[in-house]
């Protein structure tokens, strides 16, 4: 298969790099230049110096299928309102009609979980179908996203995946992150602060959220006009304190976890689970 591929080099992007590769399909990846991937991905792509909002029909020659990781705005990246809605809107509405006037088959993109937003308060687990009703500006955007793409699938009868990350963690995370943070501290010998830890959520491994995104390329619950939504997520819960508890004994770490040293946010999700899919 031959895939176009956005935001190959960001962290769960690379991953998916990587196992694409590896299975042997052909991957054109957009990138900044001079950009690379978050970890080592062993044979190379066809690299795409080329932002989103200048691709045009010829980028995706021969592609079967579009995977759409890139997003303005993901930590540690700042950008205002009208940088998210233009990047994480406009420019990947763009790459859907550039990819239809191709006649490419298949859109599979990544949302976020934080799209819920306050429907956390509402369910045990979310459903895919939940209401979204998210509390910030880049949650805000990539809703806006998947109703625009939604629409844009039905509107063109194209096939469209979407797929809501949970927790996702592992190699090439950005630093500040809490299991890359943590793993920082484990392994220098130093002390690590966090919340009381009393937060619930669904961490999931970023090899197995590459995974997912691999078999969506050809799993039969896609078809035309229907899209699929699901979450994606491990299906267990954990407290934070939990999952710190179990990699701080993971590393043999010699410091200590200070639970309590640090306040909640403001407006802090307490729970926040999926209704987990997988195909």
């Amino acid at each position: 298969m031959k895939i176009f591929l956005t935001g190959g080099t960001g962290f769960i992007g690379s991953h998916f790099l990587k196992r694409a590769l590896a299975a042997g399909h052909t991957v054109v990846a957009t990138r900044r230049p001079g950009s690379q991937p978050k970890i080592a991905i062993g044979a190379e792509p066809n690299w795409l110096d080329k932002p989103l909002d200048v691709l045009s029909p010829i980028d995706f020659d021969g592609c079967d299928a579009v995977v759409h990781f890139a997003s303005a705005g993901v930590s540690p990246q700042k950008a205002s309102w009208a940088e998210l809605m233009h990047w994480n809107v406009v420019a990947t509405m763009h790459l859907l009609e550039q990819a239809h006037a191709a006649s490419v088959r298949r859109i599979v993109i990544a949302g976020t979980f934080a799209e819920y937003g306050k429907s956390a308060d509402r369910y045990e687990r979310i459903p895919p179908d939940a209401p979204l009703l998210p509390t910030y500006a880049y949650a805000g955007s990539k809703a806006a996203a998947f109703e625009a793409a939604y629409a844009f699938a039905l509107e063109h009868a194209i096939e469209l995946c979407y797929l809501r990350i949970f927790s996702a963690y592992g190699e090439g995370q950005y630093e500040g992150n809490f299991w890359p943070a943590l793993r920082k501290a484990a392994l220098a010998g130093m002390d690590f602060e966090m919340t009381d830890g009393e937060q619930v959520r669904d961490y999931i491994p970023v090899e197995r959220v590459a995974d997912v995104f691999l078999r969506a390329l050809d799993t039969a619950r896609v078809a035309i006009s229907q899209p699929l939504v699901c979450n994606v997520g491990s299906g267990t819960p954990v407290s934070m304190r939990e999952f710190a508890e179990h990699w701080w004994k993971q590393w043999n770490a010699k410091g200590s976890l200070l639970v309590g040293a640090l306040p909640y946010r403001a407006n802090e999700v307490m729970h926040f689970l999926p209704v987990p899919q997988d195909f």
